[in-house]
């Protein structure tokens, strides 16, 4: 059974009451593929997805814990963008269910699924250049009413909403310290900058379940500490965070919980210090057997393999030799 709940506002040493509350909703559970968290956000069950003749994902059941970061990694063509895309709606998978406190999200455009309460960052960033950093963020925000054609001719009905927007706006700016760089073009930022005016955008729509695919990539040292300290307090304030990452320091200084993928498939899943001891983690990384030597079978059968191949190759079009003997 999990451990008994910590009440509101208690600490004790290694973090507050949100962080200690997750790990140990989560700390009991086995360490199994596709095991029932004690209280779900997020539920998948037979999302698939092909492109051609490659399966990019393939996920029989998955449960995100609410409350809680989940890292989700794997090696590069894993498909953990690709699942990123179908939760969210950019992509819509070949079947499989996926639901959101109960709601299923299947068929909902991207918008859709942020007024819900999930939103998401991007790899690449998705700033718009052109644009001023605060007007960036006030885009962010949901249920503007000037969006439409005749309310925006009429100002006493947008006024007071724009400058709500605006002051929380430039609060969450400050909270981003980016609030010196209000007025600055997007595109003038550095790429950790981009990071976090992106993250700060997502925090306008309220949203419940923040994604955040790989967002300490191309993130200066400087930054990376910024970017991870904001991450935390996302979970503080009690939002679900999931995020993809490739460095295992940042994996296991901030999940909660871990989701390995590969080839498509999820492979593995326990809190942050089981996955170094997962056979089919080191696996799906550094590659099946790598670490057993090999026998003189196997030499000799990698050996005519190889001789075969160069065989094949000097047999092929364009080789051979001319009348003199010289190669061609």
């Amino acid at each position: 059974m999990p451990a008994e709940p910590i009440p509101t506002g208690a600490t004790a040493s290694g973090g507050r009451a949100p962080a200690r509350l997750a790990q140990a909703a989560l700390r009991d559970i086995p360490w199994e593929v596709g095991v029932a968290k004690p209280d779900p956000t997020i539920v998948v069950d037979g999302v698939t997805r092909t492109f051609g003749g490659l399966t990019a994902v393939s996920v029989d059941h998955l449960e995100i814990q609410r409350g809680g970061i989940t890292g989700l990694i794997g090696p590069n063509g894993a498909g953990k963008t690709t699942l990123f895309n179908l939760l969210t709606g950019f992509d819509q998978p070949d079947g499989g269910t996926w639901t959101f406190d109960g709601r299923s999200l299947g068929k909902l455009a991207p918008h859709q699924v942020a007024r819900l309460g999930v939103v998401r960052t991007f790899q690449l960033t998705k700033a718009l250049s052109r644009l001023t950093v605060l007007q960036n963020m006030l885009l962010g925000a949901q249920g503007q009413k000037g969006e439409g054609f005749f309310s925006a001719l009429v100002p006493a009905l947008w006024r007071g909403q724009e400058r709500a927007n605006t002051e929380k706006a430039m609060e969450l700016l400050r909270r981003f310290k980016l609030d010196a760089k209000k007025d600055d073009f997007a595109g003038t930022l550095s790429g950790g900058q981009r990071k976090l005016l992106e993250m700060a955008r997502a925090l306008m729509s309220d949203p419940k379940v923040v994604m955040l695919d790989e967002p300490m990539a191309g993130v200066n040292p400087a930054l990376t500490q910024s970017l991870l300290g904001h991450v935390k307090d996302l979970r503080e304030e009690g939002m679900t965070v999931i995020f993809v990452e490739h460095d295992m320091d940042v994996v296991r200084d901030i999940s909660d919980w871990v989701v390995v993928m590969a080839a498509g498939n999820v492979i593995a899943e326990g809190p942050p210090e089981s996955i170094s001891q997962n056979q089919a983690v080191v696996d799906a990384y550094l590659g099946a057997h790598h670490d057993a030597p090999l026998t003189i079978e196997d030499e000799d059968r990698q050996l005519a393999e190889a001789e075969a191949a160069i065989a094949r190759e000097s047999d092929g079009p364009g080789t051979g030799t001319d009348q003199g003997g010289k190669a061609r």
